[in-house]
């Protein structure tokens, strides 16, 4: 068995992260467990570190940037990522773990959405955001993820590691799904119970201004990693219009020889320039993001080396 990190990113957590650090102590006695303090005003430090978590801080707000250090500084052959809220099981953690231990998974997805999580989840609207996402991301991805938006997940060392993190706040959990998808990476998935956050503790995603961030990443990312498509979606619309725009005139000029709605015939010829600069511009991102994919592979082939006679010194 591989070396195993349990990584728990917290703000203002300190009613349930001692509870949370102990069912992990249990369920994975061999793991060493991380606490990172984004800014608490509570004592959710102090009572990590009772619980006996390794409490480290980060400084930039923002569950992204959390993960951000968190990847970038913790070494482990097996990450596990929990929000510190006790939603989560521990008693399904072990499963995840040995899917990428055992079986080569590099992100291992905990699903809410296949199990408790629309009983009770108390807030509709995130219900709603929840399934929204999760056809988004399935359906310009061509993937079959049942949970886009959760924070319960394992990873391997590959992906921990060769993960760019771009995102600051909610959006991560996106944005990993997201990358994991176009990079053909293994995915899998674990059913878990989820349970709604316990009295007391209140949960510091916004259903309408963190939405609206993840719909946003989604846009981005489909542009960076898929332009040909984006930009020829957009190509065909501004087409469209100009067709629209230019029929009418065209008819117009067959049947009387004259042309006496020049503005609109000028609109149509723009929106057609527009059309073809737009596709152009498809043309040559989409060269630039095959290029870029290669460079991911040939990264993660180096990375592969690396993380092997690693292992071997080690041993």
């Amino acid at each position: 068995m591989g070396r195993i990190a349990v990584i728990i990113p917290c703000y203002n957590e300190g009613k349930t992260i001692g509870k949370v650090v102990r069912d992990f102590r249990q369920a994975l006695p061999e793991a060493e467990i991380y606490v990172y303090d984004n800014n608490s005003t509570d004592d959710t430090a102090a009572r990590a570190r009772e619980a006996g978590a390794i409490v480290r801080r980060e400084r930039r707000q923002g569950k992204g940037n959390v993960i951000r250090t968190m990847f970038r500084e913790i070494d482990a052959d097996c990450y596990l990522m929990a929000d510190g809220d006790d939603t989560y099981p521990a008693e399904s953690a072990r499963d995840m773990v040995e899917l990428v231990l055992r079986d080569g998974a590099d992100m291992v997805i905990g699903d809410r959405l296949s199990s408790t999580y629309f009983q009770e989840n108390k807030r509709p609207f995130h219900n709603l955001g929840n399934v929204l996402v999760r056809r988004l991301v399935n359906g310009i991805f061509h993937g079959h993820v049942t949970d886009i938006m959760t924070g319960y997940r394992a990873f391997s060392w590959m992906f921990v590691k060769s993960f760019p993190v771009l995102s600051q706040g909610f959006e991560i959990e996106t944005e990993m799904t997201i990358h994991a998808l176009d990079k053909r990476l293994n995915l899998a998935s674990v059913p878990v119970e989820y349970r709604d956050r316990p009295a007391g503790s209140a949960s510091k995603l916004n259903t309408f201004s963190d939405g609206f961030r993840v719909i946003r990443t989604i846009a981005a990312l489909f542009k960076d990693y898929k332009p040909l498509t984006f930009f020829g979606w957009v190509s065909a619309l501004l087409m469209l219009v100009a067709v629209v725009l230019a029929i009418p005139v065209l008819v117009e000029y067959g049947q009387t020889g004259l042309v006496p709605r020049f503005p609109t015939l000028i609109v149509s010829g723009f929106m057609a320039v527009f059309s073809l600069l737009s596709l152009s511009a498809g043309l040559v991102l989409h060269t630039e993001a095959k290029k870029s994919a290669q460079s991911v592979e040939l990264q993660m082939n180096v990375l592969a080396l690396l993380h092997e006679k690693k292992r071997e010194e080690q041993d």
